[in-house]
């Protein structure tokens, strides 16, 4: 990296490290952390152990954000104060080593400006998936099944835990449908950007006369709701069904129909767990997300009447096809919403999916 390439990298990041202040309103998130500070020391604060974790986290999100803020701007400082050294005495040496060092602090202020484009209410919070395969039978499991691994794979490459609350297994090959949480911070502000309409276009590995075929798979994704939601769920309103669980590949994971589903009638919505052993666990889960799903259902109409009054137009439902991945005849993953695309579809499918991520945040933000 030339001097002239260095000084003004470091000039942009400057500028980024500033409009960052400005954006995460440093000064009033740490008085945040102070309130936050002086809550944790009241006497009796744990005696409500789940307020005083919901407590602990959102303070946690706070302060990760500001340390991370802080850490910027004294590594763009020390940058500042190298460069002027050298501009003093120059060295080939110490200018390629600046260059090194410059380089990667742009890296990784553009994974913090990811960050810091998570700013709506509920990206800090996990996400709960779920795949449903399209018409198509056995090519559209598959499908989801590709689409499971590929997010379960995501999830390895950024920490994230994953936890498979229900499984259907496809009765030749793939998944009829599968329900699942990836929890860690910020799991919900990345993984929002997938809810829609999969398409896949292939050479099809269960047509004997190696024809070309298109699939769909829907994935739905809600943040998990942290404490209980001031959702009211009636009795009369559900149907509650019970079955026996098994996991991935058909092993049964207890012998006894402690499985549950659940049917709010009133919107159709069906919810499944069978992540528990016991029947009551997974009941309580399958409300919880029943309350989430109809939490989430009401923030969309609401998002919708906004969309409305603007003027916008906006696909809902099985239509609303976000991204092709497309094998044959090339290689190629395509985002329609923001233009975005990766020529190694075999990379996407791997989980490498922060570029399709980083688009769709940049665009909403726009």
């Amino acid at each position: 990296m030339e001097m002239f390439e260095i000084k003004k990298s470091i000039a942009s990041m400057q500028e980024k490290v500033t409009a960052f202040q400005t954006a995460l309103a440093i000064a009033e998130k740490e008085k945040e952390i102070k309130k936050y500070e002086e809550i944790m020391q009241a006497p009796r604060f744990w005696d409500d152990q789940r307020g005083a974790q919901e407590t602990i986290n959102a303070m946690n999100t706070i302060k990760s954000k500001v340390e991370r803020f802080y850490e910027f701007a004294g590594r763009i400082e020390d940058l500042e104060v190298e460069l002027e050294m050298i501009m003093d005495e120059p060295d080939d040496d110490l200018i390629a080593d600046l260059g090194v060092s410059v380089s990667t602090a742009n890296t990784d202020l553009s994974a913090f400006e990811l960050e810091v484009l998570l700013s709506e209410p509920y990206d800090a919070n996990n996400a709960i998936l779920e795949l449903h395969p399209g018409a198509g039978g056995t090519e559209s499991q598959d499908w989801a099944e590709m689409l499971y691994r590929m997010y379960t794979r995501f999830a390895e490459k950024k920490g994230y835990k994953l936890e498979l609350l229900d499984y259907q297994k496809g009765e030749e090959a793939g998944i009829k449908s599968v329900l699942f949480k990836v929890k860690g911070l910020n799991a919900y502000g990345y993984l929002k950007s997938e809810r829609g309409v999969h398409r896949l276009v292939r050479i099809s590995p269960f047509d004997s006369g190696g024809r070309r075929h298109t699939s769909f798979c829907s994935c739905d994704v809600m943040p998990e709701f942290e404490g209980e939601i001031n959702v009211e769920v009636k009795d009369e309103d559900i149907k509650v069904d019970t079955y026996r669980a098994s996991g991935a590949g058909g092993q049964h994971i207890n012998t006894t129909d402690s499985a549950v589903r659940i049917t709010h009638t009133p919107t159709g919505i069906i919810v499944t767990c069978q992540s528990q052993r016991s029947q009551i666990k997974n009941r309580d889960a399958a409300v919880q997300m029943l309350k989430s799903k109809l939490y989430q259902l009401e923030l969309d109409k609401q998002a919708a009447e906004l969309a409305a009054i603007r003027g916008e137009v906006k696909e809902i439902g099985w239509g609303s096809q976000i991204r092709s991945y497309v094998f044959h005849p090339y290689s190629l993953v395509k985002d329609t919403r923001t233009g975005y695309e990766v020529g190694n579809a075999g990379a996407v499918m791997d989980g490498n999916l922060d570029g399709f991520i980083d688009a769709y945040l940049r665009k909403n933000s726009e």
